[in-house]
């Protein structure tokens, strides 16, 4: 059983910055990528960054500029920092694990979500 771990959400001022976690831990063959989406009340879950295990990492139009992610690879561990925040940031943000529990088994798994609130 493979878990993921998040921290990091919080509520902060409009400008202000927020750095988000996530730790997976279990039963991993290798990983293929991990990634932050985002999701608001009455909206469908967008994906916010990811990054491959080769470091190759793609972002939401809406956050070039402001966000990072990075991984730590020794710890399977991704971060997002999240810079010049807005209010339209505020969200549910999840962390995906995309993964082999074995050679030929793909797979993914959620974390449990954690709050960002922007105020204006």
């Amino acid at each position: 059983q493979v878990q993921l771990v998040e921290s990091g959400g919080g509520q902060v001022q409009a400008g202000g910055s927020l750095r988000l976690s996530c730790t997976a831990s279990g039963s991993i063959f290798s990983i293929n990528a991990m990634g932050w989406y985002r999701q608001t009340p009455g909206k469908q879950r967008e994906l916010v960054a990811a990054i491959t295990s080769g470091d190759s990492a793609n972002y939401a139009d809406s956050v070039k500029g402001r966000f990072t992610i990075s991984r730590d690879n020794a710890n399977n561990t991704v971060y997002l920092q999240m810079n010049s925040l807005k209010p339209e940031d505020t969200a549910v943000y999840y962390c995906k694990l995309d993964y082999y529990r074995r050679a030929g088994y793909f797979t993914s798994v959620w974390g449990q979500g954690t709050q960002v609130t922007v105020s204006s």
